[in-house]
C-alpha cells in the first residue's frame, strides 16, 4: 500500500466518521476527532469516565498525520504495518464491516434502470516470517454471473453511490447468495496464494536452519537443556513463514453496467 493511497484513505476514514478535517495535503492531515472515534481511538477512559461524570463538555482531540517519511513537520509518520493504521483498519471494521450502496445512474427517459448486485470484499493478506510484508487486495464478485474483478475499490471510488435506490431504479435479485460469493472470493484468494512464488518462505527457511545450526553447536551436549528447547521454539515463532489474511470491511453494491464501459 503506497503512501499516497494511505493518505487518501485516512482522509476518507475520518471524513466519514464525521471529523472536522484541519489540514489536508500531499503529505498531512490533521483531524479533530469526534466523541466516538476519540473513545475508539485515543485509550482515555478515565478522562471520559470524568468528564461524564462531572456533566462537563469534552475536548476531543486533534491528531495530526504525516505520509511522507522525508516529512520534518509536526505529526506521527504513518505506514502500512505501522500500529496506528493497524488500530484504524480494526476500528474500520468494528464501525462499519459491512455496507450497502447503490449507482447513481442518470435517467432513461421511459425507461427502468436495471442494477446488478455485486460483493465487494476488502482484504489484508500478511507475510509473515522474521519479516513481514502487508498487501490489500480489493475483490468485486458479481452475483449473477459470477465474475470477479480485482481493484474494486478503486471502481467504486469512481461512481457516484448512494445508500438509497435511486429513483426509476430496480435490482436484480442475485443468483448467487452473499455467503457462497465469500467462498467463492475464499477460494480465488486460496488458488492465488497457492500460485505465487514463494522465494521469501524459502529464504526464510534456509535463515532459520541457518541459526538451528548455530544453536546445536552451542549446545554440544546429549542432553539438551530446557533453555535449548526454548530457544529452538522462539526461532521457530521468529521465521516459520505464514500468510494470514484478514477481512478489513465488504459490501453490497447495486451496480449498473456502465459502470464498466
Amino acid at each position: 500500500m503506497k503512501q499516497a493511497a494511505i493518505h487518501d484513505y485516512l482522509y476518507k476514514y475520518f471524513k466519514s466518521n464525521n471529523c472536522e478535517i484541519l489540514e489536508n495535503h500531499h503529505s498531512q492531515l490533521k483531524v479533530k476527532l469526534t466523541v466516538d472515534l476519540d473513545k475508539l481511538l485515543m485509550n482515555r477512559p478515565f478522562y471520559w469516565h470524568y468528564m461524564e461524570k462531572i456533566n462537563q463538555q469534552p475536548e476531543t482531540a486533534v491528531l495530526t498525520f504525516k505520509t511522507d517519511p522525508k516529512d520534518e513537520g509536526d505529526g506521527e509518520f504513518i505506514h502500512f504495518g505501522s500500529p496506528r493504521l493497524h488500530q484504524i483498519f480494526q476500528s474500520a471494521q468494528q464501525l462499519a464491516p459491512f455496507i450497502r450502496l447503490f449507482h447513481i445512474v442518470p435517467a432513461l427517459e421511459n425507461k427502468s434502470i436495471a442494477l446488478k448486485p455485486w460483493l465487494g470484499l476488502n482484504i489484508k493478506v500478511s507475510y509473515q516470517c522474521d519479516v513481514k510484508k502487508d498487501r490489500i487486495l480489493s475483490l468485486g464478485l458479481q452475483l449473477i454471473n459470477g465474475t470477479l474483478i480485482d481493484q474494486f475499490q478503486s471502481l467504486l471510488e469512481s461512481l457516484p453511490l448512494t445508500p438509497k435506490i435511486p429513483d426509476y431504479c430496480y435490482t436484480l435479485q442475485p443468483l448467487i447468495r452473499p455467503l457462497s460469493g465469500i467462498r467463492r472470493i475464499e477460494s480465488y484468494l486460496v488458488t492465488m496464494l497457492k500460485g505465487e512464488t514463494h522465494d521469501w518462505a524459502s529464504d526464510a527457511i534456509r535463515r532459520w536452519e541457518h541459526d538451528l545450526h548455530l544453536l546445536d553447536q552451542f549446545y554440544d551436549e546429549e542432553e539438551k537443556p530446557e533453555t535449548y528447547h526454548s530457544e529452538k521454539e522462539a526461532l521457530k515463532s521468529q521465521y516459520e513463514p505464514k500468510i494470514h489474511v484478514q477481512f478489513i470491511n465488504g459490501g453490497l453494491f447495486y451496480l449498473h453496467d456502465s459502470a464498466f464501459s
